[in-house]
């Protein structure tokens, strides 16, 4: 007979972090689990399977139905489904699509950033989710309560500026659930002015699918921002006309406001690692990395959240009335009483900010 091994404890270790800490489902729970098409590349059969499986040794009632890529509408069957289940789990990118969308009352629905069964054995899903949600709830009080936000990054971004008078959960807050939770909740830009390096990639938000889906950036170009609006795009001309036919092209697809720079919110999970390097899929990069300290993003284009398309800042430092809370792509919580208070209260947290994955596809 042969024993358990390391990989399937932590794979059960996740799962259960997941129905029962993230989910709070209970036996007797139906839940349906949409998971996305694995030829398309972004989750894989194994961790639909596993979770499942978990659910069901639990006494849940899970029910996996596939489902297609977000341009595809779900078919009528599926559709219904969604609607008559109270919970919803998605290995889907459509659970992305319309997670600012008001809260439906006695609905569970958690939106899943995993793509395979080795992230879930990971660090990203089996530390507990309520020392996430303690940790987020204290990074947005630190930046809600802030007076002066600074925001710079090795490329040359300098922002600065200061919250919006909201309390948390007020203001651009997503309605569903994440898991695992990454991200503290946005702070809106409008209070923001400066320059910001964009490089790499323009990705989308996971709001709304389009074609193409990212613009590759063969060199920085700079934005210029006040008052959570784009003032100008500075740099070479060969690298300025295409960013520009970028917004032209998303705003004109949707009818938005291309200026628009909604909201921003850096990673707070040491324990997102990605596997894959950014160019197999800049999308598929772009809507994981975001939950790792090594990246701060914006939302832009639309005048709403999360607009539709994002900047990607690396190894942002954040400076927090004069103190460095991210500091060139490492959460320093330690250095704050709110945050320092969720380290002492979940042990776990210290283990993970002293042991980040650096390991973001670039």
């Amino acid at each position: 007979m042969t024993g358990r091994t390391g990989i399937e404890d932590r794979l059960e270790k996740a799962a259960r972090n997941l129905l029962l800490h993230c989910g709070g489902f209970s036996p007797g729970s139906e839940i349906l689990i949409l998971h996305e098409d694995p030829a398309l590349g972004w989750y894989d059969e194994a961790l639909t399977k596993t979770v499942a499986r978990q659910a069901e040794r639990l006494g849940l009632q899970p029910k996996c139905v596939m489902v297609g890529a977000p341009s595809e509408p779900l078919d009528p069957v599926t559709a219904e489904l969604s609607e008559r289940y109270g919970n919803v789990i998605y290995f889907a990118r459509i659970g992305d699509q319309d997670r600012f969308a008001e809260v439906q009352p006695g609905k569970t629905k958690i939106m899943c950033y995993l793509r395979n069964a080795e992230m879930l054995a990971s660090d990203f899903a089996t530390v507990d989710h309520g020392a996430m949600q303690s940790l987020k709830r204290a990074v947005d009080q630190v930046l809600l309560n802030a007076r002066r936000i600074e925001i710079t990054c090795p490329l040359g971004s300098r922002i600065e500026g200061a919250p919006a008078d909201v309390t948390p959960g007020e203001s651009a807050e997503v309605s569903i659930r994440r898991f695992p939770l990454g991200v503290p909740q946005p702070l809106d830009a409008r209070g923001f002015g400066g320059r910001v390096a964009l490089a790499r990639y323009l990705t989308p938000t996971g709001s709304k699918a389009y074609e193409p889906a990212f613009l590759k950036l063969e060199t920085p170009v700079f934005a210029q921002i006040e008052a959570g609006r784009i003032v100008s795009f500075s740099g070479d001309a060969a690298a300025v006309d295409p960013v520009q036919r970028h917004y032209d092209h998303v705003s004109g697809l949707f009818a938005i406001d291309p200026a628009a720079v909604h909201s921003w919110h850096a990673g707070i999970h040491p324990g997102c690692s990605y596997g894959w390097a950014a160019e197999e899929n800049p999308d598929r990069w772009s809507n994981t990395v975001f939950n790792n300290p090594r990246v701060l993003h914006f939302h832009t284009c639309g005048a709403y959240a999360p607009g539709e398309i994002c900047w990607m800042l690396l190894d942002p430092s954040v400076h927090v009335d004069g103190t460095a809370l991210w500091e060139q792509g490492r959460l320093r919580p330690e250095r704050f009483a709110q945050t320092q208070a969720s380290l002492d209260e979940w042990p776990v947290l210290q283990r993970l900010i002293d042991n980040p994955s650096m390991r973001i596809g670039v």
